[in-house]
């Protein structure tokens, strides 16, 4: 099982962005997904999640500027950020917990996209 994301790069404040990530290989189920960010010298932090209903939490900076939403037939989840803010550049790395074809379940990691906010 591999994550894969898209659709990071430079954004001036205000604007939006749409990042995607992908589920491929062995996928029998998903039962979360979302992103995960790191901005330099701090800690990472969940941004959002969606879980198998369909059913989103955010980060509380994130409320109202930032949808998740999930297309389960495509296992891909897009995360809608709007009014972007600088506080907002990091790497936002998705994650998920998907059970595999052969019965085990495990939380998957992708490579990591790069948002960048800036005038």
């Amino acid at each position: 099982v591999q994550l894969v994301e898209s659709g990071g790069g430079l954004v001036q404040p205000g604007g939006s962005l749409r990042l995607s990530c992908v589920a491929s290989g062995s996928v029998r189920n998903i039962n979360t997904m979302g992103w995960y960010r790191q901005a330099p010298g701090k800690q990472r932090e969940l941004v959002a999640g969606i879980d198998s209903g369909g059913m989103a939490t955010y980060l509380n900076s994130v409320k109202g500027r930032f949808t998740l939403t999930r297309d389960s037939a495509k296992n891909t989840v897009y995360l809608q950020m709007n009014a972007l803010e600088p506080e907002d550049t990091a790497v936002y790395q998705c994650h998920g917990l998907i059970a595999r074809m052969d019965g085990i379940e495990k939380i998957y990691w992708g490579q990591g996209t790069q948002v960048t906010v800036s005038s």
